[in-house]
């Protein structure tokens, strides 16, 4: 952590050389003094410019003047700083002193080998190859020119051994003798007349010297083989330790994910609900509309009777018969239509669409809540062995300010302090929606403040390359899990779509209670309305989804110029940028004779062609994606988008030949 710390700063330090500069010398400060004004100067400048005044001294810098010799203070903190820089400096130089020294040596090495390799020459005839080496002689011989060491007594004391290349090398300069002993205080050898000058030094003949640095350089060995193991085991540890936190690391996110994932399955409960009850007030107000229009329909049928009846008496000729006739139907009374006031319960429209409101905004604060309000303590939360998520309701964290507190502890349990989450690290917010869900049901949302505990390491330093990476990655692992699953499993997403009659282009008829939609031969002049396209012949489904997880599937009749897609309310009416996939707002895929393209923002991209008459379209609002598949004995994939939906979608259809019809498929959820 230390050198990890040190090579940090290192940068920063040779950022500030610039400013640890003498003004003067133009050289990092030497000993830097602080003059009156602030500005600082080596000791020895500042001295040499006020050499010799007695009066009139000024800062070299700003020229401030002062009214006698400043007494001048040693700058300790700039001491410490210019001292740490030369440090950095120095090793640096230092490391490339050695890298040279190093090269220098391995040229040495190769010449020494070089050297080593070429025989060694009698130093008596200059030509045949020396045998050995009279050290007593210093000279090399052949094996003509040794003979004499051999043969006479006058040789036997002196000293042989093998050719020896440079002899000056093996005597002392100051002595011209031979080395025959090794200083360790000096580490060098000398001569038996240098040992007066090392009479205090502890001197040993050369081969005890030679021994001992052998055994020296065998326990040195010994130690850096221990320290590589040591080394080996340290970095296998360090690459085991990453492995874990990488683990570690998914794990958490897997389980936030199911969180998350579970936050959204109850809102989509509530939207459910809310949904259900508008549905059964709108039923009871249609079937009580059915009945009345059942009544009216019976009493025309008795107006009609009765005028028909009359008709028939005003073409009698007898007069008896006619009077007859006449006075019964003028005893014949009717009354007038009556249309009750019928009306929807306004009061249970009006709570289902507030309780949606509340939602937003509870969801709203807690995710938008500001860094500075949110809890400031580090607690370590976990659930309990066979809790849920969704089971706790005391509270014990301060929360935002309202009616809906923040919970953080289990059900008739405390707090325990084995848990997994930091709280200074990963925000945990518990709603206890009361009144928009099931009791004893919550809504958790977890928010990265971004501010690291004290102690670890803080995921606030992310770059947004790596998040848009991890982002990339988590969308296509999401799409892969959807391609995986079966049509029953896509189901449970369901949405019956209906068309949206005012969005409807002139030439498209709409039938079956709006599921159908086909070209008509005719325009069928629709009323105008903002929202009908008036250039393409489209028509939009009636529900919009702005968030969640959402299934539909169209059936092809007959496919010959048709497409489905999505788009967001805001695409054009008018023009032929209207035209879906033509536009940045829109993508669809697009039957055009006997060619499957995929189209978006006017980029088209052919597909191979496929035999389904069933499409199925899958969004996922949150993931940023839409699928469309061909619904057959098995799910086939035909095409997808990727992006970031940043408006409301809504299913959009365009019909063009015809003939052609496309009917919204309406699945049981």
């Amino acid at each position: 952590m230390a050198a990890l710390t040190r090579a940090s700063s290192e940068p920063s330090l040779a950022a500030l050389e610039e400013e640890l500069t003498c003004s003067i010398c133009l050289s990092l400060f030497n000993s830097p003094v602080t003059v009156p004004c602030g500005h600082n100067f080596c000791t020895s400048c500042l001295e040499l410019t006020w050499a010799g005044l007695e009066t009139g001294f000024s800062c070299p810098q700003c020229r401030a003047t002062f009214a006698g010799r400043p007494q001048l203070r040693k700058n300790t903190v700039l001491c410490r700083v210019v001292e740490q820089l030369q440090g950095c400096a120095g090793g640096e130089q230092q490391q490339q002193q050695q890298q040279q020294r190093q090269e220098d040596e391995d040229e040495e090495d190769e010449a020494v080998a070089e050297e080593a390799a070429a025989p060694v020459c009698c130093d008596s005839c200059l030509q045949a190859q020396a045998v050995q080496t009279c050290l007593t002689c210093m000279a090399s011989f052949c094996a003509e020119h040794l003979r004499p060491h051999h043969d006479s007594p006058a040789f036997r004391d002196h000293q042989l051994c093998p050719p020896v290349r440079d002899l000056q090398q093996r005597k002392c300069s100051q002595h011209n003798k031979l080395f025959e002993f090794f200083c360790r205080q000096h580490g060098t050898c000398i001569c038996s007349l240098c040992l007066l000058s090392h009479k205090l030094c502890h001197a040993s003949p050369l081969q005890q010297a030679k021994a001992d640095a052998e055994s020296a350089l065998k326990k040195k060995l010994t130690e850096l083989h221990n320290q590589s193991e040591k080394a080996t085991q340290a970095m296998n540890s360090v690459k085991t330790s990453q492995s874990q936190a990488a683990e570690t690391a998914a794990r958490k996110r897997d389980l936030m994910r199911n969180e998350f994932l579970e936050i959204k399955a109850l809102i989509e409960e509530k939207e459910n609900q809310i949904f259900k009850v508008i549905t059964e007030e709108e039923k009871r107000v249609c079937k009580k509309f059915d009945y009345i229009y059942t009544v009216l329909g019976s009493k025309k049928n008795e107006i009609q009777s009765l005028r028909d009846q009359i008709e028939m008496a005003l073409t009698e000729h007898d007069d008896v018969l006619f009077l007859k006739r006449a006075a019964a139907l003028q005893r014949a009374s009717t009354k007038e239509a009556f249309v009750p006031v019928i009306e929807m319960d306004q009061n249970l429209i009006h709570n289902a669409y507030q309780s949606a409101i509340n939602l937003k905004e509870i969801v709203k604060h807690t995710v938008s809540q500001p860094k500075e309000k949110r809890p400031e303590g580090c607690h370590w939360l976990s659930w309990p062995q066979g809790h849920s998520a969704g089971s706790w309701s005391s509270g014990c964290l301060p929360g935002p300010p309202g009616p809906f507190p923040l919970r953080c502890s289990p059900t008739g349990q405390s707090p325990t302090c084995t848990g997994v989450w930091s709280c200074s690290c990963l925000n945990l917010s518990v709603l206890s929606v009361q009144c928009f869900f099931p009791s004893g049901q919550t809504l958790f949302s977890f928010v990265n403040t971004g501010a690291p505990s004290t102690g670890a390491t803080s995921t606030g330093a992310t770059s947004t390359g790596a998040l848009k990476a991890a982002a990339a990655a988590n969308t296509k692992d999401l799409i892969s899990s959807f391609l995986q699953k079966d049509r029953e499993e896509l189901l449970q997403y369901a949405a019956n779509i209906t068309l949206d009659f005012n969005t409807a282009h002139n030439k498209v008829l709409l039938s079956d209670r709006y599921t159908k939609m086909s070209v008509s031969d005719s325009p069928l002049n629709y009323n105008h309305h903002p929202q009908r396209f008036t250039y393409c012949s489209q028509v939009l489904g009636f529900q919009c989804f702005k968030r969640g997880i959402h299934y539909w599937e169209v059936e092809l009749q007959q496919k010959n110029f048709c497409a489905i897609g999505i788009c967001y309310g805001s695409m054009d009416r008018e023009g032929p940028d209207s035209r879906l996939g033509r536009n940045s707002s829109s993508w669809c895929i697009e039957w055009f004779n006997s060619k499957i393209s995929a189209w978006h923002n006017d980029v088209e991209k052919n597909l191979p062609n496929v035999k389904a008459t069933k499409i199925g379209v899958l969004l996922h609002c949150e993931g940023g994606f839409v699928i469309f598949l061909a619904v057959g004995e098995k799910l086939n994939l035909i095409y997808k988008f990727k992006t970031q939906f940043t408006e409301a979608l809504y299913p959009a259809f365009w019909v063009f030949s015809s003939g052609t019809v496309l009917s919204l498929c309406q699945m049981k959820q």
